[in-house]
């Protein structure tokens, strides 16, 4: 069995004290035969400085510059669900098309790819490296693990250039956001409509800033409000219909963040007589209240349903917002929200949604 001997100040004085009572032999000048001390054969490392104080960059005693150590590596954790899994054979999880297309994605971004299956057979997904190879790697991902889908936005022909950003900057870092591919018209192509392609999330995130870019571009009327994330269902209105409605009445364009992006402004552009008509017509906060119920997780996906249906669908018919936790939560707790005698009926569609499926 090996040791290792530890050399202290004390005993390497006693050392240092035994060479100078040897004689110096060989062909060394006595004037060289100089033996340091211990601090001088061991300087001691720099000390940090106090917070706030500001300090010099000096070669220390052993030569080398004492740089701060950043953190360069990040993770990212994303859910795929069933309904949007491109290849839905678990048979051969692990080894099929999906491993093979993430080894490839590993190799072409230098990310590092981790796939599990989750309960409810979705995908979890976590991509470990720099910034700009997970990013590149997600988008990767969604691209080719994820059904896709697209939709159109319109905004001013003259916007566009604003999307695009100076060498097209702004339109590649907007993609890399969102995971999505967004086609621009050419210059000499009159349309106004901005296609993009990605998942439903993707999708919902792209149109949000495009539509922001373009509202601090219009020279008419902008408004903000912050109001708390939990209340915008209740301005969208049920699949966004509310939403569109007020938008062809007044001709206001109304940009309100989806679900999966949390961020409480809502920007609405348009004239100023229209913009003022919306802040009156948004509903009291005091008139609604919240009550919390227990359904396990496993649960979760029947009242969610296909692409959020089911909770729109809620939403719809009762007129109170379902809040879920997030899919990466443990929690298991339900918020539903709205005016206090629709909150019955809310629970007990929410409860004969799980019922219902259980049985199935």
């Amino acid at each position: 069995m090996s040791s290792v001997a530890v050399l202290t100040p004390e005993s390497f004085a006693e050392h240092r004290s035994g060479l100078k009572d040897q004689e110096i032999t060989g062909c060394v000048p006595e004037d060289e035969a100089y033996i340091p001390t211990y601090l001088e054969a061991f300087p001691p490392l720099p000390e940090k400085g106090t917070p706030g104080e500001q300090t010099v960059e000096q070669p220390s005693a052993w030569g080398i510059k004492i740089r701060p150590i950043k953190a360069s590596v990040i993770t990212q954790v994303f859910h795929v669900p069933l309904e949007e899994r491109r290849y839905k054979d678990n048979s051969q999880f692990g080894e099929g098309e999906e491993a093979k297309v993430c080894l490839d994605i590993m190799q072409r971004t230098g990310a590092h790819i981790e796939l599990s299956l989750a309960k409810d057979q979705g995908l979890s997904i976590m991509v470990t490296g720099k910034l700009d190879s997970v990013m590149k790697a997600r988008k990767e991902i969604v691209a080719r693990l994820q059904t896709q889908a697209s939709a159109t936005v319109a905004i001013p022909k003259e916007h566009h250039r604003f999307v695009i950003g100076k060498n097209g900057e702004k339109l590649q870092e907007l993609e890399l956001k969102t995971a999505t591919k967004i086609a621009i018209p050419r210059p000499d192509d009159p349309s106004v409509n901005i296609r993009i392609t990605g998942t439903k999330e993707g999708i919902e995130k792209a149109r949000h800033e495009i539509l922001l870019i373009s509202a601090e571009q219009d020279k008419r009327a902008v408004e903000r409000l912050s109001l708390e994330k939990a209340f915008h269902p209740f301005i969208a209105g049920a699949h966004n219909r509310l939403v569109q409605e007020l938008s062809q009445e007044t001709g206001a364009r109304i940009s309100v963040p989806p679900p999966s992006l949390p961020k409480d402004e809502i920007v609405i552009t348009g004239e100023k007589e229209a913009v003022s008509l919306r802040w009156r017509r948004l509903p009291e906060e005091k008139k609604t209240t919240t009550i919390s119920v227990e359904v396990k997780k496993s649960q979760h996906k029947y009242i969610i349903g296909p692409k959020g249906n089911t909770l729109q669908e809620i939403l719809e018919a009762t007129g109170v917002s379902v809040e879920m936790p997030p899919l990466d939560s443990a929690s298991e707790t339900i918020i539903l929200r709205g005016e206090p005698d629709k909150l019955g009926p809310a629970l007990t569609q929410v409860y004969a949604k799980v019922r219902l499926e259980f049985y199935f």
